[in-house]
């Protein structure tokens, strides 16, 4: 379902310059107990970013999964970048979540950084379903524009690859406009914020408990605080 999408995501990243980083190979690969199911994942470096994950797990029919997020590099205060897509395909339905995930709750942060996302989600009505994100504060490292929706094969098919360009284009280009903009946050503060959005993310990462039942909870330990969210073992 998703690999259009991950095609394209990999396409933009190359044209921005990002070539694949080495890969623990126990990241890189893993099949599932049963053998039904394959999760990989993929790590880049792009320029103005310090980490930039890719994963995709392949659950046949059962559940495909496509998740990215973007760490811009300490000295710029860029939002994250938050993709997670899941489709359940005996129920075709879909859910996506795509946001530029604020560092702080500031408007003249908003103002800087938000307006593209505002304008895709203004002209994307599906994307508007109610942010009632579970396990999460959507105060807290969501945006007032997180782009969310419940949705079944058309959104999947029809919508979802528009949004999805659109999305992107926009993040990517907020790289390219910091050039000749100063940041608001300093590159401590940036740092200190980003190890917090780590550590609150692999406390509640719903997918944790996916992960443990299709490749086990060792594996699944070790993918979150290695791979997912590295600096939740800091501090």
């Amino acid at each position: 379902m998703f690999d259009p999408l991950l095609e394209e995501l990999n396409t933009s990243l190359q044209v921005h310059g990002g070539e694949q980083s080495d890969l623990p190979d126990i990241f890189k690969e893993q099949i599932s107990k049963n053998g039904k199911s394959v999760i990989k994942s993929w790590l880049w470096s792009v320029p103005g970013f310090r980490r930039w994950r890719v994963t995709r797990l392949d659950a046949g029919n059962h559940l495909q999964v496509l998740n990215s997020v973007a760490y811009p590099t300490f000295n710029h205060d860029q939002p994250i970048l938050g993709i997670d897509l899941l489709w359940f395909g005996m129920k075709k339905k879909l859910v996506a979540v795509l946001d530029f995930q604020p560092l702080i709750q500031d408007q003249t942060y908003f103002d800087k950084y938000f307006n593209g996302l505002k304008l895709i989600k203004k002209s994307y009505p599906e994307f508007n379903a109610d942010k009632n994100i579970d396990l999460y504060d959507p105060k807290k490292y969501f945006s007032p524009w997180v782009l969310f929706c419940k949705g079944g094969l058309e959104q999947a098919e029809d919508i979802l690859p528009k949004v999805f360009t659109s999305f992107l284009t926009s993040y990517l280009s907020l790289y390219d406009a910091k050039k000749s903009t100063n940041s608001i946050l300093g590159s401590k503060e940036v740092e200190l914020l980003q190890a917090a959005y780590d550590k609150y993310s692999a406390e509640r990462d719903p997918a944790h408990g996916l992960f443990s039942g299709f490749f086990g909870r060792n594996w699944s330990e070790k993918f979150l605080q290695d791979f997912l969210f590295p600096l939740s073992k800091d501090g």
